[in-house]
């Protein structure tokens, strides 16, 4: 199924048009604006859809696996997106516009850690059904002020931020009015969509001299790209793919040139988290501005196209043991893949992977990962003389009355986005190290509201399953 079916088939009858429509008309959007500016992504999209019918076509266990948990509607209009905000009125701002969308702050992310000064929440839907209908979201960082070390600079900058609005006041209007009355009809909605969309738009034009430009790079490239434009385009769209070495191995087949590694996990039998790889960024045409109102012609580099692999969530247990074996490998070469030693990397990466198991079973019995929990036909023939519990789980699946399907993780991982960051950069940026603690206090301040904690909404998801299940059988 298509997205366009997808939005025909969402209820439109009421008076408010649902989120999910406002969500997925806003996604379809507005990856046709990203494909004319970015005609490369155009590609990539053909080269994931070609693929993921071939891995369907010959794996009946993907994808009864995928129809199961409700997934397989969804992979073909599957995206994220990325922006990168400057000043606190624009994240405030930016959760309620994504609200209007249905899509909530879920996670934080320090990057810093990763010498990127930025910190972070993904915008996405929180109820399974809705993410199963439109699963758009949109990974969105907020420039570190504090991590500027240039005093002057960091009040140029703050003074550059002071002055821009992102908004069209039309967009800002219509986020009023829904939280007034509580949503937007379709005539409504679609002019939110087209209105929103324009904060996301490319501009060749910078607001800022070149000078500038290059005092912004010297501190870093990420920090040039939020501070030196009218507003944080989007810079880059993400579809989903059933297998991305496929994907890594074919770009080039296609004129797409390819990033060095894919960040993440190794290749498994079980995929795990997230896989990340992408094309490399554009360097694009930019005007700057100069003293004589002529325009000074340069070269920015930023944008990028991503495409990305899910697999399992994993429990806290589970995470900790991925970070412990990811340590490992980027300690043994010395910190991020490089192209000279990429394929050491990749081996060492799967060496040190050998000791986390590699089955949906043990993932399970460990508590390293997520499922979604199903009742079998044998639950007919079950005893009727207990009322069973939580504890009989590991019982139950061990007699086939129920069964499990993995949980996909809906969310991000730092490491892996900064390493997408540095290898689109060009530059030593990756190496930076940022001294100074992580402030999810401040960021939720500046963000209006706390986020979703990340385990937290995963552990409810498998918590409802699991009941889902012991109800019916106890019944």
């Amino acid at each position: 199924m298509s997205s366009k079916d997808t939005v025909k088939n969402l209820d439109t009858s009421n008076v408010f048009v649902s989120p999910e429509y406002i969500r997925n008309r806003f996604s379809t959007i507005m990856s046709e604006m990203y494909k004319n500016e970015v005609p490369l992504y155009g590609k990539l999209l053909d080269l994931v859809h070609d693929i993921n019918k071939d891995v369907l076509s010959k794996s009946t266990e993907i994808k009864e696996q995928l129809a199961h948990t409700g997934e397989i509607t969804r992979l073909n209009m599957e995206r994220h997106g990325a922006i990168r905000l400057g000043k606190p009125y624009e994240l405030f701002t930016m959760r309620r516009l994504f609200k209007v969308m249905g899509m909530y702050p879920v996670g934080y992310y320090d990057l810093a850690t990763a010498g990127v000064p930025v910190h972070s929440t993904a915008f996405r839907a929180i109820e399974n059904t809705a993410l199963n209908q439109a699963p758009f979201r949109v990974f969105t960082s907020l420039l570190r002020l504090d991590l500027i070390d240039d005093d002057i600079l960091r009040t140029n900058v703050e003074t550059i931020l002071e002055n821009r609005q992102i908004f069209t006041e039309k967009a800002l209007e219509l986020i009023n009015k829904s939280e007034k009355e509580g949503g937007l009809n379709k005539e409504d909605a679609e002019s939110f969509v087209q209105e929103a969309l324009e904060t996301f738009r490319w501009h060749d034009t910078a607001t800022v001299d070149y000078e500038m430009y290059e005092a912004l790079l010297g501190q870093h490239r990420l920090i040039a790209d939020v501070v030196a434009f009218k507003g944080p385009h989007i810079n880059h769209l993400t579809p989903r793919t059933l297998d991305i070495d496929k994907v890594q191995s074919g770009m080039e087949a296609r004129n797409i040139p390819p990033k060095d590694n894919i960040e993440g996990p190794p290749a498994r039998k079980c995929p795990i988290l997230l896989r990340q790889t992408s094309f490399k960024a554009l360097t694009e045409n930019v005007t700057f501005k100069d003293n004589l109102g002529k325009g000074k012609m340069g070269e920015h580099k930023a944008r990028f196209g991503e495409i990305e692999q899910r697999g399992v969530a994993l429990t806290q247990k589970g995470l900790d043991l991925y970070n412990e074996l990811l340590g490992k490998t980027r300690k043994a070469i010395g910190g991020s893949p490089t192209t000279e030693n990429a394929s050491e990397y990749n081996q060492l990466l799967t060496e040190n992977f050998k000791v986390f198991p590699d089955n949906y079973q043990e993932l399970q019995s460990k508590e390293l990962a997520y499922f979604h929990y199903f009742t079998t036909n044998k639950v007919k023939n079950i005893s009727k003389d207990k009322v069973y519990t939580k504890a009989d789980v590991n019982q139950l699946l061990e007699n086939d009355c129920l069964t499990i399907e993995p949980m996909v993780y809906e969310d991000f991982l730092p490491v892996s986005a900064a390493g997408i960051f540095a290898s689109n950069l060009g530059t030593d940026d990756a190496k930076r190290e940022y001294e100074g603690t992580s402030n999810q206090s401040l960021f939720e301040k500046d963000l209006g509201k706390p986020v979703y904690n990340l385990m937290k909404w995963y552990e409810d998801m498998q918590e409802e399953t699991i009941q889902k299940c012991l109800s019916q059988i106890n019944t």
